[in-house]
Order: C-alpha cells, then structure tokens, then sequence
C-alpha cells in the first residue's frame, strides 16, 4: 500500500512498502524529513516532473565495510602517488557531477536541481557528506551521501578516470561505517563485497 504524505513530519512503517519498496508519495525534502526518512531506511528517489517517490525495498545492497575486496591492482593504485582523496572538501562539485554523469541504460538523471539543493543543506548540517578523488587540481571521482549512526547511504558517485569511484568508495569504508547502502546493484560494486541483506537485518543496524 503506498501511502500519501502531508505537512506533518511522519513517514509510516517501512514494512508496509509496496513489492518495488515504494512507501510513499509527496511531502517535501525538507532537511527535516530527510533526516527522518533515512534514520528508518527510506530514501526520496524520483524523477524530474514527477511527485516525490520514497522508497523502502525489501533487500538492501550493501557492503560490509570490513568485507570490502580490493583487488591487488587496487591496492597498488592506493599506493601509488596518482590520486589525493579529500573528504567534505567540494559536496556541491561531487553532487553536481554526480547529476551531469551519464550512465549506460539511463535516459537522465534523477538528481534534480531540487535534490542538489536538499542536499546540500544536508552537507551544511554535517548530515550529507562528499568524498573528492583529485589528480593534481582536477575533480576525477568522488560520491555523496547521508550519514546515519553507523550507516552510510551512499547516494551517487562518479569517475571522469580509470577507478577513481573505486578509491572513493574504498575510502569510505575506512571511515569507521559499519554499513555502506550502496542501494542499487552492480556487478561493479557487487566484485567489491557488495551483497544483499532483507530490510529488516538493515533497520536493525540503523536502529544499533
């Protein structure tokens, strides 16, 4: 059953998303609201024209952060002087390329400017974070996302070179998370630990 949202600050139970783990339409994206939705494993994911979507799937796409793989090449290009990793140093740039991005199979993107400027007030809170992936002076990957308790959600990333998404994700998970939501699965993200796990074990950490 999906539920219709008003002005007042409630979202209702995550189990009773629809099969596709639609929960919800309407509502703002306050910074408010975000906060809330995530601490119960929701998150707003719609496109440019439409009402706002807020979904709860059924199964999450996660990594452990200490089960994360990194490949022998990976962990030479870590050790290599090619990138500088920074964190929260350039949100806006890293959300903004994370919407121009094109991707295979994708006609746009659903980082609108509304969702960029959301998040953004998110990031000004402390709550939304950017990890920057820099070869001299020039941006060559990075992701955002919202941080919850232990749960990092990660939102999009981007790579204008060769595995500059992958050091950015590598180092998130040196953070100190216990999870990362990578939300969407890829065989990319799957050959790095990724796995999923029923809504329920993922509420539970969020909730820990």
């Amino acid at each position: 059953m999906v539920f219709l949202l008003n002005d007042s600050l409630v979202f209702p139970d995550p189990n009773r998303a629809d099969e596709d783990g639609l929960l919800a339409i309407g509502g703002d994206l306050s910074a408010e609201r975000l906060i809330l939705a995530y601490q119960q494993g929701i998150f707003p994911w719609y496109s440019e024209g439409e009402p706002i979507l807020w979904y709860s799937p059924h199964e999450r796409f996660v990594i452990y952060s200490d089960e994360i793989h990194i490949s022998r090449s990976m962990e030479r290009l870590i050790r290599s002087d090619k990138y500088r990793i920074t964190w929260d140093q350039a949100f806006t740039q890293v959300i903004t390329q994370c919407s121009a991005i094109k991707r295979q199979g994708q006609k746009g993107t659903w980082i609108t400017a509304d969702m960029i400027d959301a998040y953004v007030a998110l990031h000004e809170r402390g709550i939304a974070h950017s990890v920057e992936v820099w070869q001299g002076d020039i941006l060559a990957g990075g992701l955002y996302g919202v941080e919850s308790g232990s749960v990092f959600s990660g939102e999009s990333m981007f790579s204008l070179m060769p595995n500059a998404s992958k050091m950015a994700l590598i180092y998130i998970c040196q953070r100190g998370y216990k999870l990362i939501d990578c939300q969407l699965h890829t065989a990319h993200l799957a050959s790095m630990g990724a796995r999923h796990i029923d809504r329920k074990v993922y509420n539970a950490i969020l909730r820990s």
